[in-house]
């Protein structure tokens, strides 16, 4: 039986090319990180040449960490995002003050209530939950117990965490998240992406939309 589509975001992205495989593939959005501690660092300026690539459609997303204001109004000066997504200690006013779409990330922490912060954070276009590693906001490649989300968030789901192409059709058949979102599964070696594991992510998901997981 054919399921409803599960959108797919590809973060982490720093080369163009890898930008146009995953919007060729079928991706949704991709992701731009300017948390310059990452690996998956992008400048500005790198960020608007695979901006510059893109065919129409696909969404542009800035993921930011506890950045300034400064720092985010300055990048949006220089890059045309679609969206912006929050993986700190930022409040709901800051989240809210830029004007754009925004997702608030929250990490699967023990004692976690997302009830609460889908509350709290009820001007978010989306949730996007990770796991929990400390010292690290994100990106690790860990998986956490999905049974630990609530069926019935009230606003839309997105799955990250330690997700890959064998690994993403149980979790959309267990969480049935709005969307998917995948960094280090997709990668070469860290912070590299590979076109081929994209590719094959993608595809998973689709397998797994058509109801023919495989």
């Amino acid at each position: 039986m054919k399921r409803e589509r599960t959108r797919v975001k590809i973060c982490g992205i720093r080369e163009a090319l890898h930008g146009c495989v995953a919007a060729d593939a079928g991706a949704d959005a991709i992701g731009l990180v300017f948390y310059r501690e990452s690996p998956r660092y992008v400048t500005p300026g790198a960020a608007a040449t695979v901006m510059s690539m893109l065919p129409p459609f696909v969404t542009s997303v800035g993921l930011f960490v506890d950045a300034t204001e400064g720092k985010v109004r300055d990048t949006l000066a220089n890059v045309r995002l679609d969206a912006l997504q929050f993986h700190g200690d930022e409040t709901p006013e800051f989240c809210a003050s830029f004007g754009l779409p925004y997702v608030r990330a929250v990490r699967m922490e023990k004692g976690i209530n997302l009830l609460e912060w889908a509350g709290r954070f009820s001007s978010a276009r989306a949730l996007l939950v990770d796991a929990h590693t400390p010292g690290s906001p994100g990106g690790t490649g860990q998986t956490f117990d999905w049974s630990a989300i609530p069926p019935d968030l009230p606003i839309p789901l997105i799955l990250a965490g330690g997700l890959t192409a064998e690994n993403v059709g149980q979790a959309i058949r267990a969480v049935r998240p709005w969307a998917v979102d995948v960094s280090s599964g997709v990668e070469a070696s860290r912070g590299t992406k590979d076109p081929r594991k994209i590719v094959d992510f993608i595809r998973s998901v689709r397998r797994e939309d058509a109801g023919t997981p495989g």
